[in-house]
């Protein structure tokens, strides 16, 4: 799914520097590390950053949550694969990330989606009362919400974002 993932985001990179945020173990990383010789990760988790400059040495890494992130320079490129869905207020991560981004870059980004294939079979089979419910897997992920594409717009453009393409998976 992530090599997918990526296979999507690459057809909107533009060139020049990435900021891909929450990389988590760096499954995204490894293929965006061929795009670009300039690329920040950043992400909560110490244990996840020092296995990242294990394996990215090439890599800018900063340890710290979203909200602290304070870079000195701006983006062409911030990813946002599956973050959203896990931070407090998405709105406010949206605006931030407004401002690191350069005046030619784009903010790829995707989140689960609640009209997902799965989602709506697993409403038939009464496993979820609804497509947008929390399932005890999202709870297990620390998803703090779930989706759907209206959801998903309405945050970019309640952080003042213009979102050039939507599309979904599943």
């Amino acid at each position: 799914m992530i090599e997918y993932c990526y296979q999507i985001f690459k057809r909107f990179l533009i060139p020049g520097s990435i900021l891909e945020l929450g990389p988590a173990e760096g499954l995204m990383t490894k293929y965006l590390i061929f795009n670009s010789q300039d690329i920040t990760l950043v992400d909560g988790s110490e244990i996840f950053c020092k296995e990242l400059s294990d394996k990215y040495p090439e890599a800018n890494i900063v340890s710290t949550l979203f909200e602290d992130f304070n870079p000195k320079r701006k983006f062409d490129n911030i990813l946002l694969g599956h973050v959203l869905e896990h931070v407090e207020d998405p709105v406010v991560i949206l605006k931030l990330v407004r401002t690191w981004l350069s005046e030619k870059g784009r903010i790829p980004a995707a989140v689960p989606n609640s009209r997902s294939l799965h989602r709506q079979a697993a409403v038939l089979m009464n496993m979820l009362e609804t497509e947008d419910s929390m399932s005890e897997l999202d709870f297990h992920h620390g998803h703090r919400r779930i989706y759907n594409p209206e959801s998903f717009r309405n945050e970019f453009k309640k952080a003042g974002l213009k979102l050039e393409h939507l599309g979904a998976i599943g």
